[in-house]
């Protein structure tokens, strides 16, 4: 044997390897193909329904989006009976096989598709028939889309269709030669281990000069010595368990969703027939559903391999949700229809959150999950920081609360691992936590388009189990893997806080309405619920428990983390905004129709009007009914008839309302106006305080040159100013009770109007915005100097808030300059703080004493017309005494973002027992303590009563209820109980609670 040199012998050895790769399969026969094209998906029943085409290899099939049901029609040449045969089949698209009732057997990826080659090959072409007898007949029926695994047209015509023998040995020794030479490229250099491995895969490919059979049989002898080769002691053990990460939609509408999972799953369960120990997990309740309803038989398999444990079901939510945007309370539906699919669907407890791919993680998440039986978290998008390494991949992550979760990120930073020596490897040397822990987790697959594992990845780990020189890798569940590594935990550092994406913050604000609808349809949810609650308390149970779940099932996809961030395709966004208006319209009516109902039971008689307060503090404002406004005052959680308030009259606060050229004043605040209708002062008659920075304006409107995508806008936005909001017109006037000026701005092709509005009795000014944006790749932001000293921002989130820094000091305060907030965030001093509020807005930004807001982007990709669209929303200012705390800023929040309501009565009906016996439904009588939902429970007729203490402070207070006759008891998120109440509640900082209301 020649002492060659060790790159040398590599590289004939690598040279080897696509020759082996190319011998394994030999066509013999072309199948006759025939498909019938659609632009829409149709059934199987009426799979000839299409335009009919007769197709050879490299004819063009259909364009991107359209759909065809393939006819595969061949025999098997007696020359090769016996042999192990296979189909090879690439339609240039997705294909999902079917068997003769129509249901999914398998799903085949064209080879072309767009993928991160790192991590391996995407197609799927290799349809497996066994030995086959000669003559027998090949007659398939296959469902296509013509889009690869990411949503892209890559040719749209057929490649092969071919009847082809699969020589086994030569797979085999394929695999065993990939593995081996990969793991030679891992190994240290000048290692015993390393010098054999590659001596031994270059003696192999010396005998492979020819392939045939003799040659392969010698080769694999040579290699399988050192496949035998056993590990020691392990350092790290892996969990490996295959995935198929599904986005419910990006690249690709849903409808396509919806067969990515069935050509998906139905491979997985084809592949389990072949790899006993092959272990697979998916994650969405929502997947399933598809599953159920589209795909009944494969959904019944799907249910077995769960049943026997071979397929895990993963994750505790309805999604996998941006957890960023989406409210508190639809986090908590998220969980609970999440969970209880699961338990009812498969008898399964979900202990796993399972969020591989959100762009960053609400701090509020730790106390959702433990107050839900949810124990543990897996994610990786952390690992996408750019400029900050997140210092951990096994820690306990704490909430602002003071929950914890145990966490954990695969280290190989993927949830698309080959599966390869060089998986094993990143994973062992890069887990950053090896000192205090032996345990980390792989995701194997191909996912985003979904896929899934392909045989690539089960034959690398049947050959990696315990191999010298890798660390060992088991096939299991990740619950599996969580119960090890908590057996670590105490050895785990903690991790507080949100957990920040150092990308992706564009998302915040691209696609605006999707925003509104859900900012809009989330409060609507929260007033019809607590509507049809104060009916169910009044003795009328109409409670609209299916459609109320109906409705808050599609919002929650709707919170998918590509569709209300804002990061899919045109098509999503325009299906999408088509259902949230028909959602919000529907909610709207049937708030309106159950307020009806509500109110002809307070003996309001028929046709008058009768004022309902969904907040639990009692509020004084001005309504409008029937062309007439009231100044009503309303108690918490409760009504009044509008025969009780006093008519709004013209004249009663002339003297303190005023509207002349550049100002508007009302009792409490002054606001002066500049030429260019930015605001030069918003001054506190009462504290004789000015609320604007000296020398500065505020509400100035900047665009902005925005070359980035959906997901990212530069870093260095400020600095390409594309010009401002240009004034062309404005009016000052008093309508009733309010103070207002309109200006009209203009820039380039855009328009923005603005109703500037000073209430009467308000202590807030509020910016009601219509904009016709029409810019490209530009950002609209407006911003506020306020006359503020503070080096940190307060910001609401989920169930409490965050304080942010507004000082640049270090890396990691530079790149969390574009942050999340929810109704309002904030600058307070001690003595004096101003609030910047939002019905609809999340991406803020607060440097040093500016608050400034992201009202719009139009990035081109991936929706070449995102935001080109007219939109609206309100923003207000509101300068207060005190701290955000003490000034209650939270409330205003709500206010802003929940009006109070007018009903009318329908009839002169009076209730079960006469009319109402109470005019508030729920009270609390700490100021802190804000209640944010009343439901029916999902079990019974109870109610469920959802409160939490805003302040971060230790809370104290009782709860009182209209309804009479009834016991408490608390419960969990999932409405489990936990314990009886007496309605004395003590909270701790940020904590929520949760109460039944059980009739007596």
């Amino acid at each position: 044997m020649p002492y060659e040199s060790k790159r040398i012998m590599l590289q004939k050895a690598k040279n080897v390897l696509p020759r082996i790769r190319h011998a394994i399969y030999e066509p013999v026969s072309a199948m006759k193909v025939t498909a019938w094209v659609t632009e829409e998906p149709v059934p199987y029943a009426e799979r000839t329904t299409g335009s009919k085409i007769e197709l050879a290899p490299g004819d063009k099939w259909g364009n991107l989006w359209d759909c065809a049901w393939f006819r595969f029609e061949g025999i098997v040449p007696e020359a090769v009976a016996g042999q192990k045969m296979v189909l090879l089949i690439d339609v240039n698209g997705e294909l999902c096989l079917l068997d003769k009732e129509g249901s999914p057997m398998q799903g085949l990826t064209n080879i072309n598709s767009e993928f991160d080659f790192e991590l391996g090959l995407p197609g799927k072409r290799v349809v497996d028939l066994g030995t086959s007898s000669a003559g027998q007949p090949i007659d398939l029926w296959a469902d296509a889309g013509c889009n690869d695994l990411f949503g892209k047209y890559r040719s749209g015509t057929l490649k092969e269709a071919d009847i082809a023998i699969c020589y086994e040995e030569i797979r085999q020794l394929y695999y065993d030669y990939e593995v081996l030479l990969e793991l030679a490229e891992q190994l240290n250099e000048n290692t015993a281990r390393r010098e054999r491995v590659i001596q031994n895969l270059y003696d192999a490919a010396l005998k492979l000069e020819v392939i045939n059979e003799e040659t392969v049989q010698k080769a694999r002898e040579i290699l399988a010595k050192e496949l035998a080769k056993r590990g020691g002691d392990p350092v790290v053990t892996v969990s490996a368990i295959g995935h198929a990460h599904i986005d419910l939609a990006w690249l690709w509408p849903i409808r396509e969703t919806i067969r990515k999972g069935a050509r998906t799953f139905s491979t997985v369960l084809k592949n389990m027939e072949k790899y006993p120990d092959y272990m697979f997990g998916a994650s969405q309740p929502q997947l399933y559903q598809w599953m159920k309803e589209y795909y009944p038989k494969l959904y019944d398999r799907i249910k077995e391999r769960i049943q026997e444990g071979r397929w895990e079901v993963q994750g505790a939510m309805w999604v996998e949700p941006d957890t960023n945007i989406s409210g508190g309370e639809a986090l908590v539906r998220q969980i609970l229809y999440g969970k209880r699919f699961f338990q009812q669907e498969f008898g399964q407890e979900m202990k796993v959150l399972w969020l591989p791919d959100v762009f960053g993680y609400s701090a509020s998440l730790p106390q959702l999950l433990r107050k839900s039986g949810v124990d543990y978290m897996m994610t990786q998008k952390l690992s996408w920081n750019v400029y900050n390494t997140h210092p951990h991949h096994s820690f306990e992550w704490e909430g602002i609360d003071g929950s914890k979760v145990l966490a954990h990120l695969p280290p190989e930073d993927t949830y698309n691992s080959p599966g390869a020596p060089r998986s094993l490897t990143k994973i062992e040397n890069s887990y950053l936590d090896r000192n205090v822990s032996e345990h980390a987790l792989m995701l194997f697959g191909i996912g985003d388009g979904g896929g899934g594992p392909g045989e690539e990845h089960l034959e690398r780990l049947a050959r990696e189990q315990n191999l010298l020189g890798l660390p060992p890798v088991v096939q299991e569940s990740s619950l599996s893997f969580f119960r090890k590594l908590e057996q670590e935990k105490e050895r785990f550092q903690t991790y507080r806080g949100e957990l920040y994406l150092e990308k992706h913050q564009g998302t915040l604000t691209t696609q605006a309405r999707n925003k509104w609808y859900n900012r809009k349809l989330e409060k609507a949810l929260r007033e019809l619920e607590f509507a049809a609650s104060l009916l169910l308390a009044m003795g009328v149970n109409l409670y609209p428990s299916k459609e109320l779940e109906t409705i808050w099932k599609e919002m929650l996809l709707y919170q998918f983390h590509d569709i209300l961030p804002g990061s899919s395709i045109t098509r999503v966004f325009e299906e999408s905004l088509e259902r949230y208006s028909a959602m919000y319209d529907r909610t709207k009516e049937l708030l309106a129709q159950t307020y009806a109902k509500a109110a002809s039971l307070t003996g309001a008689g028929e046709g008058r009007g009768v004022v309902f307060n969904s907040l639990p503090w009692e509020r004084e404002e001005v309504v409008m009914h029937k062309g007439s406004r009231y100044a009503v005052k309303v108690p918490a959680m409760g009504f009044t008839l509008l025969t009780d308030a006093k008519r709004w009259m013209k004249g009663q606060g002339e003297a303190e309302l005023r509207a002349e050229e550049r100002l508007l004043e009302n009792q409490y605040l002054r606001v002066t106006f500049a030429e260019d209708g930015s605001i030069e002062s918003i001054y506190d008659k009462v504290l004789d305080r000015e609320s604007i920075a000296s020398g500065k304006q505020g509400n100035v409107f900047t665009i902005y040159h925005d070359k980035g995508d959906a997901w990212d806008f530069p870093r260095d936005y400020r600095d390409t100013v594309a010009g401002r909001m240009k004034l062309e017109g404005s009016s000052f006037f008093v309508d009733g009770p309010q103070a207002i000026v309109e200006h009209l701005y203009g820039f380039g092709e855009s328009t923005l109007v603005q109703r500037i509005v000073l209430d009467e009795l308000g202590t807030t000014v509020r910016f009601e915005t219509k904009v016709n944006w029409k810019e490209t790749e530009k950002m609209l932001r407006v911003s506020f100097p306020v006359h503020v000293m503070t080096d940190h921002a307060n910001c609401e989130i989920q169930f409490g808030y965050l304080k942010r820094p507004t000082t640049r000091n270090t890396m990691i305060e530079f790149v969390r300059d574009e942050i999340c907030a929810h109704q309002y965030i904030d600058l307070s001093q001690p003595d004096y703080g101003v609030a910047l509020m939002s019905d609809s807005k999340y991406g803020y930004s607060a440097e040093r004493n500016v608050l400034d807001i992201n009202l719009l982007r139009s990035p081109s990709y991936p929706d070449p017309v995102a935001d080109r669209a007219e939109h609206q929303f309100v923003y207000a200012v509101y300068p207060h005494r005190g701290d955000f705390i003490q000034a209650q800023v939270y409330r205003k929040g709500y206010e802003l973002n929940t009006p109070l309501t007018v009903g009318e009565s329908s009839s002169t009906h009076a209730g079960a027992n006469g009319e109402a016996s109470f005019t508030s439904l729920v009270l609390v009588d700490n100021p802190h303590v804000m209640v944010e939902a009343v439901k029916k429970a999902e079990d019974s007729d109870d109610l469920i009563i959802r409160l939490y203490e805003t302040s971060g402070t230790i809370a104290e207070t009782s709860v009182t209820f209209g309804i009479t006759d009834r016991k408490l008891e608390e419960v969990d998120l999932m409405e489990n109980p936990i314990g009886e109440s007496d309605g004395c509640l003590v909270f701790q900082p940020f904590e929520i609670k949760t109460l039944r209301v059980l009739r007596g």
